[in-house]
């Protein structure tokens, strides 16, 4: 195991003093450390021409996705900006502007099929709950057994994304799910138990359960855990709930997150005509 150095423990200690989740530490360091291995030189003796030509490399020859770069951008402007203190490199370090990629989304006959399709039982209630929610795969994991308060109709999400708590609706057609669910297994601290029952069952179990699931049930569409919050958000939208009430059930920090899922309303798409219908009525085509 390699000694952390001083400034990899300064980093650490900055992102905590922040109070940055875990996750957040164990995704920013790693990305720094790549940058500094890379020009094997320690990330103080480097400056903005290994910058520019670090991001040109993770565009052209590792060719990630935007949103991954995006994410080394962040780690080291906050090294930059935070832990060295050279703010004058900030401008040097500019974030890729992410396209416009519109969610897959679900129709509520799809989303059935999808989780009658979940064989264990644990992953089918665990996927139900976080579309009934509109839950992130990793906030549905981590569900304690006493954030289900079924007297005031309730789910407590714990430390959703940004260190956030919140609370969503219970459904009702939710209760004897997780009643049956907590009778055949008396779970104790975690709804959803992992192989071993002090853990929570992680993500990536779940993910894997979603991919099986799709393609067992005959859904065509690139569907993910994700796509299940799409289609919640989405399809409250066509019930006709007010978009400020969605984005504070999704957790959305700013509203123009939950903006796109006005541009994939079916009730909006199918209710205009197109000029084809106009100049060839149904009745008329063969």
């Amino acid at each position: 195991m390699k000694p952390v150095t001083p400034l990899r423990q300064r980093m650490i200690e900055e992102l905590r003093r922040r109070n940055r989740s875990e996750k957040t530490v164990q995704v920013y360091v790693p990305c720094v450390a790549r940058f500094a291995a890379h020009f094997g030189r320690c990330p103080s003796k480097l400056g903005a021409d290994e910058i520019r030509a670090w991001q040109m490399y993770l565009r052209d020859e590792k060719k990630l996705s935007w949103s991954t770069y995006n994410v080394y951008v962040s780690a080291l402007r906050f090294l930059y900006s935070v832990v060295l203190g050279r703010q004058e490199l900030i401008r040097d370090i500019p974030y890729a502007k992410l396209p416009l990629r519109l969610p897959v989304i679900l129709a509520q006959s799809e989303v059935l099929a999808i989780l009658a399709a979940v064989p264990k039982a644990r992953d089918r209630v665990l996927l139900t709950v976080a579309y009934s929610a509109g839950l992130r795969v990793s906030e549905a994991c981590a569900l304690q057994v006493g954030d289900i308060d079924s007297k005031r109709m309730m789910i407590h999400v714990r430390c959703g994304k940004g260190q956030k708590d919140r609370l969503v609706p219970l459904a009702v057609a939710l209760l004897p799910l997780l009643r049956a669910w907590w009778l055949l297994f008396h779970p104790k601290h975690w709804l959803f138990p992992g192989e071993r029952p002090e853990n929570h069952v992680h993500p990536r179990t779940v993910q894997r359960a979603v991919k099986d699931a799709v393609a067992a049930a005959g859904v065509s569409k690139l569907a993910t855990t994700h796509t299940l919050r799409h289609s919640f958000a989405t399809h409250l939208l066509e019930a006709g709930i007010d978009i400020r009430t969605v984005q504070a059930l999704l957790g959305h920090e700013r509203l123009s997150t939950t903006q796109i899922y006005n541009h994939v309303m079916r009730v909006q798409v199918t209710a205009m005509k197109s000029p084809l219908d106009l100049l060839l009525p149904s009745s008329t085509t063969r």
